[in-house]
């Protein structure tokens, strides 16, 4: 069964409530002022089964908006969600100011489907129905409500525009076939999506506890589904569900909805509010938007002015900074940012309607195109272009490319992006097949900033080499922070670039491939110095600040020297203060040994009339032992192992 949504719009008084009360029998007045008053002034809700021109059944649901002036942001709270609109103009009155205001609202949120309604037919003659009629006719001239856009045949003997009278039922049948054929043409939308569903009413009933309502957007709701409630974070679970009055296991994206949930009360949830998958989306203060301004707006539009916006179900007043110049004319359009003054939920495509803060008149709209900007950069209006052009794959790839090599992974993505796990995977297949874009691990990462990152980690290595030609390499983790790289994507990139035999890595150590350790004379004249000293020391060393202070070079570089020696296991550093030759060490082996075959346990005394040194060096000597797995201490002794 097909649902779409039906939205009024037009002037007060000019008969949308009496018009959605005659096609389905309810009155969408519920509130007892506007009883009292006879105007409508927030929305109202119907519903009504038609059979589509299929033959399938239909099911519309109808959201009917106030037309007053004063109750605009009411009405923008309802046609965020429509499928189709019912544009309804009096015939003894033709059109209004706001007739004009609904026209240009719905035409910056993109509704493309609709049908023009004359009501009060019968209160005016033929001749004067057949002028209004023209005069419509011509104010709707190169819009979506012209003329039929379809070759759909049961359009063929229909005109754009339909004459009714709600009184006497006269046109309600053509109205009825209208809007057959019209859903027909609507696409529906995509239940397979994340859901999302802006509040737009909240109620207690009884018996039941809080109540949400609102047009289901995209997805699909199941009862027991546990969501989020944004831009709070408030989890809650859905009791119950209703889709136009019935009671429901699920709801699907162009239906009606109402949820009872538990976890909330009417305290904690209010209009503007959007329902969504728990854990997925984040919340936004800046969003960089395509924006245009009526041509009827009465003013340029500067950067940094504020406005009052309006988006789904939300208003809020947010500050405009137009990107590339610093004035928007009446008619023109540009790439913008707006500062919201709370954190909310918006993603891309997303339509929004702006009005001038004072006074306040609808002055135009445009589009999300990016819920999370980073600090601009070079490039920002061509990224920004290549999302406004619409195409899925160049989009992704351009929100990939703007993260350079620290990549975007794909919960970030859905967020960004509102798309599913499986669509986004489908639309990078052909990018990540053809190397455009890289998976590492979840991490997509465009292909030429992984190439620009191997070429920054070749010259880190190859500048490092130059500045310290005594050391084998740079740590792994120091080069690492200085080319800014997660670890992620820098092993994949020291490992490219290890199978592309341009660097190697030892141990801790990054160097270029064959990189050996450059020394001047005198530095190969102190490190042959450093190693005498050692080795023809055995046990006994002298202290390390002493040989180095013998030595022609300096400081630094003969601690170098002496990290090269220690890296190459030359010498071998056993405490703070100690550092060994290795063959002494190996000596020692030997002589603990030997030892074993007289006794498998020694003590201090043992150990120091065996190697003939004092308690200084004995004790770090046996603890090194230890640590080798020579010995084990054993209370005051050591057993040989």
């Amino acid at each position: 069964m097909k649902s779409i949504i039906v939205g009024t719009a037009g002037h007060i008084d000019h008969g949308k409530t009496a018009l959605v009360k005659a096609l389905t029998g309810i009155d969408t007045d519920r509130l007892e002022e506007e009883k009292r008053r006879g105007i409508t002034i927030d929305l109202g809700f119907a519903h009504m089964g038609l059979v589509g021109a299929d033959g399938e059944p239909l099911r519309v649901g109808f959201v009917d908006v106030p037309g007053h002036e004063r109750f605009v942001r009411n009405m923008l709270a309802g046609v965020g969600g429509i499928d189709l609109v019912l544009l309804v103009i009096a015939a003894d009155e033709s059109i209004k100011p706001q007739t004009r205001e609904h026209f240009d609202i719905l035409q910056l949120l993109g509704v493309q489907s609709g049908i023009t309604v004359l009501t009060k037919s019968d209160a005016v003659d033929a001749d004067t129905l057949d002028v209004v009629r023209l005069e419509v006719g011509e104010f709707l001239r190169g819009t979506f409500l012209d003329t039929p856009k379809s070759d759909n045949p049961n359009l063929d003997n229909l005109t754009s525009i339909v004459a009714v009278s709600s009184l006497t039922g006269a046109g309600l049948d053509d109205l009825k076939r209208a809007m057959i054929a019209a859903a027909a043409e609507v696409q529906p939308r995509d239940s397979r999506a994340l859901p999302r569903l802006p509040i737009d009413r909240v109620f207690t009933m009884k018996g039941f506890g809080t109540v949400v309502t609102g047009t289901l957007v995209a997805g699909t709701i199941h009862r027991d589904e546990e969501l989020e409630v944004f831009p709070t974070g408030r989890r809650v679970r859905v009791r119950g569900l209703q889709v136009h009055g019935r009671a429901a296991d699920a709801a699907v994206a162009g239906q009606r909805t109402a949820l009872n949930l538990a976890g909330a009360s009417t305290e904690d949830l209010s209009r503007g509010m959007t329902l969504a998958p728990v854990a997925t989306f984040t919340v936004t203060r800046r969003v960089d938007v395509q924006l245009r301004l009526l041509s009827s707006a009465p003013r340029p539009l500067k950067s940094r002015t504020r406005v009052h916006f309006h988006s789904n179900t939300m208003e809020t007043v947010t500050e405009i900074t137009l990107h590339g110049v610093k004035q928007l004319a009446p008619g023109s359009e540009a790439f913008a940012r707006l500062k919201l003054p709370e954190a909310a939920l918006l993603l891309p495509g997303d339509r929004f309607i702006i009005r001038q803060f004072s006074p306040v008149v609808t002055i135009g709209g445009g589009a999300v195109l990016d819920p999370a900007p980073v600090p601009r950069m070079p490039g920002h209006d061509v990224f920004l272009k290549n999302l406004a052009a619409g195409d899925p794959e160049p989009m992704l790839r351009a929100r990939i490319a703007r993260r350079g090599h620290g990549g975007i992974s794909m919960p970030r993505l859905i967020a960004e992006t509102g798309g599913t796990r499986s669509s986004l995977e489908t639309r990078l297949a052909q990018a990540v097949k053809e190397g455009r874009v890289l998976r590492i691990g979840d991490l997509f990462v465009d292909a030429p900033a992984m190439v620009r990152l191997q070429q920054l980690v070749v010259s880190s290595v190859d500048w490092f080499h130059r500045k310290n030609s005594l050391v084998g390499g740079i740590p792994r983790e120091a080069l690492r922070e200085q080319v800014r790289a997660s670890a992620e994507v820098f092993n994949a990139v020291l490992d490219l670039l290890t199978r592309e035999k341009r660097i190697e890595v030892v141990g801790d150590l990054v160097r270029l491939r064959d990189h050996g350790v450059v020394m001047k004379d005198e530095e190969a004249e102190s490190k042959k110095k450093i190693e005498d000293a050692f080795a023809g020391a055995g046990l006994k060393v002298p202290a390390l600040h002493e040989v180095l202070a013998g030595l022609k070079v300096d400081k630094a570089r003969a601690q170098k020297i002496v990290t090269l020696l220690l890296r190459d296991k030359v010498l071998v550093k056993i405490s703070e203060e100690l550092v060994f030759h290795r063959t002494a060490l190996e000596e020692l082996r030997r002589l603990v040994a030997a030892q074993k075959a007289k006794s498998p346990k020694m003590d201090v005394a043992t150990f120091k009339e065996l190697t003939g040194i004092s308690r200084k060096y004995a004790i770090p000597l046996l603890e090194y032992l230890d640590r080798e797995r020579v010995t084990r201490r054993v209370g005051d002794a050591r057993e040989i192992l």
